[in-house]
């Protein structure tokens, strides 16, 4: 039998069926006894009326028989409105009283004018707001005292919004809302909590594109809150009893630039409650037009109306083909005559049974009937009046995009796609693509179809419902089904990425019908530009009201990663390009540039801080014109890359995005759940993917055979048949003509690919880094608990232990699976390898552009920051893109040498930039093969070892602290047992050494730095520690600090015992002071780690859960002072020869605190070093040399004790007092600081002019040094 009613999504919005329409005394038969088929003789009937009745669902015999059996709209509409008057009076007169309920304003409920605090912006007419003010609230002109109610909040943005009822006594101020008071009960989900007057916990956390229904039960004092259809329990019960017109309103309170859709009823509700009737009611004839559409979907000869076809051919019924036509026609016009009468039964068809009636026809999933709907289209297009239901029909399925669930059972075809689908074929119609565009919310709209509703840890359970990590417990079938979760999922966001990228296309190769006339593209891009616009700021800490939701970028990003990947048609520039069906970011060749880009300063990106600054400042120093603006950069992909480490896409050996890899990199579907939820420790795989469109230029055919899984491309072939104009490649250059300028460039779309990378990408990217490195600690607490479950099994404490278990378990799942979804939403194959081939593309632009200041300066601080962010996610990628051995080598080699020519560069005005590249270097030299890649890079060994010490300064020495250290690692007595690859880099140990030789005045700078920080690092360490013990308290915040500061002093050192090793010359020749501050700084570093502080104290400072228990102990400090003393040693003993050596011995001996020096090196000598240095015996020798040095010590300063004594004995007090120097009162004040004429010794003088150019006394300008009998030395 034929279906008799409309599948539709929304519950209860729909009558029994088309009111019997009836011309003959059989109208007074009951309604009840209707038939859509009848059951009587067809002998005495002929088929034709039997069809109509069948259409209709007429009942038996209403139809008369047609007079020359024929028929058109005219007769069938006349059938249609034969009792239509009498129809409507019944529908009048069955409409319910609404009782408990007072609407102003002709029963449209809105929110009330004068109830508004704050400010409030309507986003979209005409229930659409925003908060403009800190908070706003406001209350809709609805009241209710009885009976059981609901409306609906859509919500735009996920923070701080308070939903519920208050009676009109509830004060709304700048800080209190809705919930705030005695008779006003609230919801909000941000904060998980319920208001009235106090919050208590109650609910889930709410995402953004959550419909939450706010339901209140007057008939049993209850209010209860919906999150998408699901309840989440009665929140208040036993509320206040109001009387008529004195109840509660509707009501919401929203922090500032929070948005979200109210809806009272206008259209009908997503998630509507049984029992529970919407505030504003639905018009009188919505019942009337949805009993018209089923009529129509009867007209359709689908296959699966099997008993109407069976019927047909046995001759009684007539071919429903036949009559579609003038039936059509008839419903139609009475629908669109309807429409007119009721201004807003548009809204509410179009939203609810309309939308309904084209999903059933087009079908939610694959394959779609997109002749049928067409057929449909083009008889509903056909009228003038179809603006009025379709304008609401794109409204609605914004709405449905940005609201739909994504549901497992569903999948592949599930969330956004039954709509994305349904809009993109209804838009391939000129017609309805014009009436989108030309709608005052067309960007809003748009932003709407690439929107898709996040996901919290309620969602994720349910679509995830089994968990399973390498190394859990739990059953095995857990691993296969999570594989296939796995795989459904990324299914489904394929297809609905798929769709995106449709629509996309459709707005870019639409032509506005505009004068003057458009060039495709334009459309496209001024969505992208005020969009980008509209955004400003939104990677700020605190983002501006208005900013898009994250999704969105996201989708825009991936749409545009995508086109110029994988290409399309579209934008090909060049003829190549067309036969190759080649991708922007991977054609090799000459690559170029329109300086335009970064010189102009349009409004989209006028407040965008550049390289050099802002573009105000910079326009002073850098003026642009005309001519400079219009050009074009070229260059050859590659060209600045080192001959032996070029890799591009015309090379014989091709970049990672364009090879073959490893077949346990492009694992099968079947295999794809294996590493579902490693993290460091082996995590979720990447769904692979092919790209033919790639492998086409790169790699031969081989690439497509070995990577499964391409994501879908649109079909551009069947465009043309819906009234596009074909679209005319524009190949003229800019230098020639201006008006090519209006076409939609590639470059232009990488310019903003970068943006939204850096405003919306990355920070997902962050805090999937964060899931994953949290997945890693929750496994190994889990794994540490299950241990101690296993050798304790004991009265209480086993009881704890399992709690804890519980609770380490449950955060691991969690983990799991947002880990899980991240990878799955954007660690897709094609994705790593278009992110790929941005990186290169980008990091050859920036390193074209470095060679011109004029431009360079000009550059978006963004595009560097956003090549750093997308290399270090792929490098760290798990499973990896490509293993780490070729990662840099094919293809990202130039990011080596743009990153050590510019983390030092003067032209780049932010620090943190700098900074960022500093760090990139100090990430990268810890992995032996990126070290390779540093070693073999042509600007890395001519820039980097001068660049590093030149950048140990107050702000970069922590990363220059550890850059130095895995160069130089791996030798000396600092040499740790554990924790340490054994390699380091001898390469640059030579360059470091050879910079250090040839500039001596830059070596000098580098140690005064060194020994100030190591000062005092080791000082902020001694002084933290003390404070503990005083207090005899361990605080999180100090131990934590403690452990920083005192790992940062044992790095300083282990580098200042490297120079000991590597230029000893520089503390054993010339001025004694370098060698005379090193000694101090061992002495200083002695005496503190030998303090009052007790062991047991100064250990429980360090400890720290998790961390080796060789990085415990003072062993990792004290080592590197022990090699510091050998080295100069060795290096004594073998220049002994030279005459202007210094005596190391006798510099120690002479120290006045010879107490210090005895039990320093006593300490040393005595310290446990088993587990803090290699585990052969070369340290037992070593520690013999240093026992040795100590005897000489010793000999030396008994030696010197008796002439000391005497000396001081003989000396006048006066002139001591005269003569000696008042800062170290070591040494004879032979030194005189011009102008001011104060006296030191010229030691003192020396060290402290090192960093500070004022006197020690009255703090003038020392412009000269006079030492006694010598003349000035101007400084």
């Amino acid at each position: 039998m034929a279906e008799d009613s409309l599948r539709v999504g929304v519950g209860g919005m729909m009558s029994s069926g088309l009111a019997v329409l009836l011309n003959d005394e059989d109208a007074k038969e009951s309604s009840s006894k209707s038939r859509i088929v009848p059951h009587f003789d067809y002998s005495l009937h002929r088929p034709l009326e039997r069809t109509i009745e069948y259409i209709f669902g007429l009942p038996e015999k209403s139809v008369s028989p047609l007079d020359g059996g024929k028929v058109d709209s005219s007769l069938v509409r006349a059938v249609i409105k034969n009792q239509f008057s009498k129809l409507h009076c019944e529908l009048d007169a069955k409409t319910s009283h609404r009782e408990g309920i007072s609407v102003v304003s002709h029963g449209v409920v809105a929110l009330e004018d004068y109830s508004i605090c704050g400010e409030i912006r309507i986003v979209k007419p005409p229930l659409v707001l925003e908060s403009l003010a800190l908070f706003s609230s406001a209350r809709a002109n609805a009241c209710i005292w009885k009976g059981k109610w609901m409306y609906e909040v859509a919500l735009e943005t996920s923070g701080i919004q308070q939903l519920g009822w208050a009676t009109i006594a509830c004060p709304f101020t700048d800080q209190k809302g809705v919930g705030d008071a005695d008779d006003s009960y609230a919801f909000d989900g941000r904060r998980v909590s319920k208001w009235n007057n106090e919050s208590e916990p109650y609910g889930q956390s709410w995402v953004a594109g959550d419909v939450i229904g706010c339901c209140i039960d007057l008939d049993c004092d209850e209010i209860s809150f919906y999150r998408n259809g699901v309840s989440l329990g009665v929140a208040f019960s036993g509320i206040r009893k109001l009387g008529p017109r004195f109840g509660y309103y509707p009501a919401v309170s929203l922090s500032q630039g929070e948005r979200c859709e109210l809806n009272f009823g206008a259209y009908p509700f997503k998630y509507p409650v049984e029992g529970y009737q919407p505030l504003q009611e639905a018009p009188s004839r919505s019942s009337f037009g949805t009993k018209l559409l089923r009529c129509f979907s009867r007209l359709l000869d689908r296959p699966d109306r099997s008993l109407a076809d069976t019927l047909s051919r046995l001759r009684r019924f007539a071919s429903v083909e036949e009559l579609f036509s003038p039936v059509s026609r008839a419903i139609c016009d009475e629908f669109y005559y309807i429409l007119e009468q009721d201004r807003l039964l548009a809204e509410y068809l179009g939203r609810g049974a309309f939308l309904s009636f084209l999903l059933e026809i087009f079908r939610t999933q694959a394959p779609h009937d997109c002749s049928s709907l067409d057929r449909v289209l083009d008889v509903l297009l056909a009228s003038p009046l179809s603006h009025l239901i379709f304008g609401h029909v794109i409204n609605a399925l914004a709405f449905s995009c940005k609201t739909a669930t994504l549901t497992l059972i569903e999948c592949p075809y599930s969330g956004p796609y039954p709509y994305l689908a349904l809009a993109c074929h209804l838009l391939r119609r000129e017609e309805l693509m014009v009436l989108w565009w030309r709608s005052l919310h067309f960007e809003f709209l748009f932003e709407g179809f690439l929107s898709c509703r996040s996901s919290n840890k309620h969602d994720l359970q349910q679509l995830m419902p089994v968990v399973w990590w390498p190394g859990s417990s739990e059953d095995i079938s857990h691993e296969s089904s999570m594989g296939f979760t796995i795989s459904a999922l990324s299914e489904a966001i394929n297809k609905v990425e798929e769709k995106q990228r449709n629509l996309c296309l459709l707005v870019i190769q639409f032509i506005p019908p505009i004068s003057p006339p458009q060039l495709p593209g334009s459309a496209f891009r001024g969505f992208l530009q005020n969009l980008l616009l509209k955004n400003r700021g939104a990677d700020r800490n605190l983002a501006p009201s208005g900013v898009t939701r994250n999704s969105v970028l996201v989708s825009l990003f991936s749409v545009i990663l995508h086109f110029l990947s994988e290409g399309f048609e579209m934008l090909k520039s060049s003829e190549e390009a067309v036969r190759h069906n080649v991708g922007f970011l991977h054609r090799g060749g000459q690559q170029k540039f329109p300086l335009s880009l970064f010189l102009k300063n349009d409004p989209h990106r006028a407040d965008i801080t550049r390289l050099g600054g802002l573009f105000s400042h910079i326009s002073k120093s850098y003026p642009t014109d005309d001519d400079q603006e219009e050009e074009i950069m070229r260059w050859e992909e590659g060209c600045m890359d080192d001959e032996h480490n070029r890799v591009t896409h015309t090379t014989e050996q091709k970049p990672c995005c364009c090879i073959a890899y490893d077949t346990d990199l492009t694992k099968s579907s079947k295999d794809r759940g294996k590493n579902t939820a490693k993290s460091s420790r082996g995590q979720c795989s990447s769904i692979p993917e092919r790209s033919s469109h790639v492998a086409a230029e790169c790699s031969g055919g081989s690439f497509s055979e070995e990577i499964e899984d391409k994501p879908s491309t649109s079909n551009q072939s069947d465009l043309p048949e819906f009234g596009y104009r074909p679209v005319r490649f524009m190949r003229t250059s800019l230098q020639e003509s201006r008006v090519s300028s209006a076409i939609l460039s590639e470059e232009e779309l990488l310019d903003s690919l970068l943006l939204l990378y850096h405003i919306a990408v990355a920070p997902n990217f962050k805090q999937a880094s964060y899931y994953m490195s949290q997945q890693s600690q929750s496994i190994s607490l889990l794994e540490e608990t299950d241990k101690q479950i296993r050798e304790r099994a004991s009265g209480d404490q086993l009881k704890r232990l399992k709690e804890a278990r519980k609770s380490y378990k449950e955060e691991v799942m969690e983990c799991v699976r947002h880990s899980a979804w991240f990878r799955i939403s954007l660690f897709s194959r094609w994705k790593q390898r278009g992110m790929y081939a941005l990186c290169m593309w980008v990091v050859q632009l920036l390193l074209i552009l470095s060679k011109m200041d004029s431009v360079f300066v000009y550059i978006p601080e963004f595009y560097l920051e956003s090549l750093v962010d997308c290399f270090h996610v792929l490098r760290k990628s798990d499973p990896p893109f490509v293993p780490s051995t070729t990662f840099i080598k094919q293809g990202l080699s130039s990011f080596i040498t743009f990153v050590v020519t510019h983390f030092n560069d003067s032209r780049i005005s932010n620090t943190d930039l700098r900074d960022l590249l500093l760090q990139s270097i100090s990430v990268l030299v810890q992995y032996k093969e990126y070290m390779e890649a540093f070693e073999n890079n042509e600007a890395a060994t001519r820039h980097m070892p001068a660049a590093l010490l030149s950048a140990f300064d107050n702000r970069s020495w922590i990363p220059v602290t550890n850059i130095f250290l895995r160069l130089c690692k791996g030798s000396g007595f600092s040499s740790l047992k554990n924790g340490e690859s054994s390699f380091s880099s001898t390469v640059f140990q030579a360059l470091l050494r050879d910079a250090c030789i040839n500039d001596g005045e830059l070596l000098s700078t580098f140690l005064n730095r060194l020994f100030n920080t190591l000062s005092w690092t080791i000082t902020e360490f001694s002084v933290s520690v003390r404070d503990m013990q005083e207090k005899y308290q361990v605080m999180e915040f100090q131990q934590r600090k403690c452990c920083v500061i005192f790992e940062l002093s044992s790095n300083l050192a282990r580098v200042l015992e490297f120079c000991t090793c590597a230029i000893p010359q520089a503390f054993l020749s010339g001025t004694d002071t370098n060698l005379r501050r090193l000694t101090e700084l061992i002495l200083f570093i002695l005496n503190h780690m030998t303090s009052a502080v007790d062991d047991e104290f100064f250990d429980l400072s360090l400890r720290r859960q998790g961390q080796p228990s060789e990085k415990l102990s003072r062993g990792i400090l004290l080592a590197p002072l022990v090699g510091i003393i050998l080295n100069l040693l060795e290096a004594s003993e073998e220049d002994s020869k030279q005459k202007q050596q210094h005596d190391v011995v006798g510099l120690f001996a002479s120290m006045d605190c010879p107490d210090t020096v005895y039990c320093g090196f006593q300490y040393l000598l005595e310290y446990n070093w088993d587990g803090c240095v290699s585990g052969d015996d070369a340290y037992v020798k070593k520690l013999g040399q240093l026992a040795s040095f100590l005897d000489h010590l010793v000999n030396r300063a008994s030696s010197q004790e008796p002439a000391r004594i005497e000396e001081l004995f003989n000396k006048d007090a006066t002139d001591l007092d005269d003569n000696t120097c008042c800062i170290c009162y070591a040494g004879d004040a032979n030194a005189v600081l011009v102008p001011c004429s104060h006296r030191s010794c010229y030691g003192c003088i020396t060290r402290h002019l090192l960093n500070c150019q004022r006197c020690f006394f009255c703090n003038a300008t020392v412009i000269d040094v006079v030492r006694d009998n010598e003349e000035g030395d101007h400084r």
